[in-house]
């Protein structure tokens, strides 16, 4: 399995279904235009199979672009339709939707489905083999109809390659954040969640809050501009001397400060980043164990390894197979 967070052009293609759900469309959507306003670069653009769609809630969506061709590192975003209880032709997306996210697949492009968009993956035969996820009340329906699908509850999304799924409705933007954080890291995803004023959080076999936001909810602007530092440098070494620089305190200061504010020390908290960003690799990537140890600043894969299995009770590669 590739690492599908490196490559990314920054565009955001959303399918537009017939009687799509707003909430599906407009939150994913949200987080990817506030990551764009705090320098993330995205581009996003809305087309479907016709120029004007009516959403399930009866609002017409008008001025939607052509099915266009997507290449490696764009990400395809297919927000769920209102269900009927049988599909029109038996099919719930028309052929010409079908044949495009397949093309999307094979030219590299990353797909993420929201609640019931991802029959729209399943009727194109994408999620054949693959780890998925939906809207809690479809699961024994999509693991009738796609048989072949490997469809998991209680989870909030999955990530599996090239296609990401996530549950339903307001899970669709912990799966935007997550994409976001795969793309631009966890300072640029923390970020977008404060405006957005929602919690970063993580699938269900995980932990639902990221360690960075965790440990923020105080108003220490010297103790955040740290954890920023040490989000934005998650590999590099730092000493207490050097964050104290950052925060503009003495090294004592920064202790002291940091663990009134935290409840942990400053080099606590960037080992918790580090094990959690191991995670991450561990998930969505075939790296091997020691180029993950690298990734996340261990400089020793030893170490790494027992610091892993003491937080998460397994070693870090039984943990990827696992939640593989």
């Amino acid at each position: 399995m590739a690492d599908h967070r490196a490559g990314s052009t920054g565009r955001v293609v959303v399918l537009v279904l017939p009687e799509v759900n707003l909430l599906d469309l407009a939150g994913p959507v949200q987080v990817f235009d506030a990551a764009t306003h705090l320098g993330g670069g995205y581009h996003v653009e809305h087309v479907a199979d016709d120029d004007q769609v009516t959403t399930a809630h009866g609002v017409r969506l008008a001025g939607l672009g052509p099915l266009p061709e997507v290449g490696a590192g764009d990400l395809v975003l297919v927000p769920g339709p209102r269900l009927r209880t049988a599909p029109r032709d038996g099919a719930y997306v028309s052929g010409s939707v079908v044949g495009w996210l397949r093309a999307a697949l094979r030219a590299g492009a990353r797909l993420a489905s929201v609640c019931t968009g991802a029959v729209a993956l399943g009727e194109a035969g994408l999620l054949d083999g693959r780890r998925c996820t939906t809207h809690w009340s479809l699961i024994e329906a999509m693991r009738a109809r796609y048989p072949a699908a490997k469809v998991q509850d209680a989870v909030l999304y999955v990530h599996d390659g090239q296609i990401s799924t996530s549950a339903g409705v307001s899970a669709g933007i912990d799966l935007a954040l997550s994409l976001v954080e795969r793309d631009h890291g966890p300072a640029l995803t923390a970020a977008v969640a404060r405006e957005l004023v929602v919690y970063l959080r993580r699938d269900g076999s995980g932990e639902q809050i990221s360690q960075f936001l965790r440990h923020r909810t105080h108003l220490d602007s010297a103790v955040h501009r740290v954890q920023d530092h040490l989000a934005e440098n998650v590999d590099a070494a730092h000493t207490l001397t050097e964050l104290a620089e950052v925060a503009n305190l003495s090294p004592r200061g920064l202790s002291r400060a940091f663990t009134a504010a935290t409840g942990i020390t400053p080099l606590e908290y960037r080992q918790r980043l580090r094990l959690e960003r191991a995670v991450s690799l561990l998930r969505g990537t075939s790296l091997p164990i020691d180029a993950v140890a690298a990734r996340c600043g261990f400089r020793e894969e030893r170490h790494f390894r027992r610091l892993f299995k003491a937080r998460y009770g397994m070693p870090p590669s039984a943990f990827r197979h696992d939640t593989a």
